[in-house]
């Protein structure tokens, strides 16, 4: 599992002034992988976290390889306000090394400290114990804490992951990034039951607020790589932010995607309004002054975030999904953390409509499962009308 460190290193990761590690994980497989990757990188055996931190000063760059000992499989934080798609967290690390100025993480924790989880042998244990105790399929990704695979050049985690999941088929592993990191691919023995997924976003915002991230194009050109090796991939419009010219950026957005894949490539597509929590407009002011989108008309929603006004969210959401289905775009489009008269006004449809998103979603990521599933009796005329 000790694979050879990368030729070279992402333009993304800088590499952090010092790694501590907790004394359980010194010798696991993992942390002497990314030891070896990070060669003159000073490291510490970690027996009290906080006081290592405080000793190295909060503003340090720090990488952390934890013993964790929570939970690893655990459902989406979503709301019974608004429809959730029934997402289960593969819970690998905290935090990321990429820099965007909207990141709900900023508010999440309490430090900026990269988390590695390194002690991969219990992660999998408990995967083992969930999915030999129940034949019921799951759809799960790693990218809701941390990117999935912005670290992947120094941890090998999802090299590792992919390898240990192709021996169970009652799981679907979605990698949901913002950069281009394929070195992972060749340890898949099942492309079926993996997504590549990427962020997606008008290169004028990929550009002004995610830093450090590959471009839109760069994005859509390793979709297409994957497609050519047997994958469908994931694409989620989230953040959708408004402002001035935004009409221009995302029809462009659109075409970008479709000049590198096929809508037939995409198992599904999510749309989702810039949103958040009261705590996070403040840190965005504070540490992103440029990011004016923060000043836009928003409302506080059912679940206590600030959502972009109505109107405005439909409109951005109509005219996105329209540009959509002119591409080719189906039913394998779903809006996240809205109402279902959102959807109806915007997709002409409710999650009720599907079967309810979550099995909705579990059928497009298991296609060959969902053959002898029951019909969902929908007008397809209407869908791509």
């Amino acid at each position: 599992m000790n694979d050879p460190a990368p030729a070279t290193r992402p333009q993304h990761l800088n590499p952090p002034e010092h790694i501590l590690v907790d004394p359980e994980v010194v010798n696991s497989s993992l942390s002497r992988r990314v030891l070896s990757r990070m060669p003159g990188v000073p490291w510490t055996v970690c027996r009290n976290y906080q006081k290592q931190l405080q000793d190295l000063g909060t503003d340090s760059q720090v990488l952390y390889l934890k013993n964790y000992k929570g939970r690893f499989l655990r459902p989406c934080p979503g709301t019974s306000r608004y429809h959730c798609c029934g997402y289960q967290i593969i819970h690998i690390g905290e935090n990321c090394p990429l820099q965007c100025t909207y990141c709900i993480l900023q508010a999440y924790f309490q430090d900026r400290v990269l988390k590695i989880w390194a002690n991969q042998q219990d992660l999998f244990q408990e995967l083992e114990e969930h999915l030999t105790r129940s034949d019921t399929p799951i759809r799960a990704g790693t990218g809701e804490f941390t990117d999935s695979l912005a670290l992947e050049a120094v941890t090998g985690f999802t090299g590792d992951l992919v390898s240990f999941l192709g021996d169970y088929h009652n799981i679907c592993l979605e990698l949901k990034s913002k950069i281009v990191e394929l070195g992972w691919m060749h340890k898949v023995k099942h492309p079926d039951r993996v997504l590549p997924a990427w962020s997606v976003n008008s290169q004028a915002l990929i550009s002004a607020q995610e830093k450090d991230t590959d471009s839109l194009e760069q994005r859509m050109q390793a979709a297409r790589a994957c497609v050519q090796q047997g994958f469908r991939i994931c694409l989620h419009f989230d953040p959708i932010i408004h402002y001035p010219g935004w009409q221009k950026g995302y029809a462009r957005a659109v075409e970008t995607i479709f000049d590198y894949v096929r809508p037939r490539d995409i198992a599904y597509m999510s749309l989702g309004s810039f949103r958040f929590m009261p705590d996070l407009e403040k840190i965005i002011m504070r540490n992103h002054p440029r990011a004016d989108y923060v000043y836009n008309e928003f409302i506080t929603g059912l679940d206590g975030k600030k959502r972009l006004l109505l109107p405005l969210r439909l409109e951005q959401f109509r005219f996105i999904i329209g540009r959509l289905k002119e591409s080719g775009m189906g039913h394998n489009m779903y809006l996240c953390m809205e109402s279902g008269a959102v959807w109806k006004k915007v997709l002409g449809y409710t999650p009720k409509e599907l079967g309810g998103l979550d099995k909705h979603l579990l059928r497009l990521s298991f296609p060959t499962r969902s053959q002898n599933s029951p019909k969902i009796f929908i007008d397809r005329h209407k869908l791509l009308s």
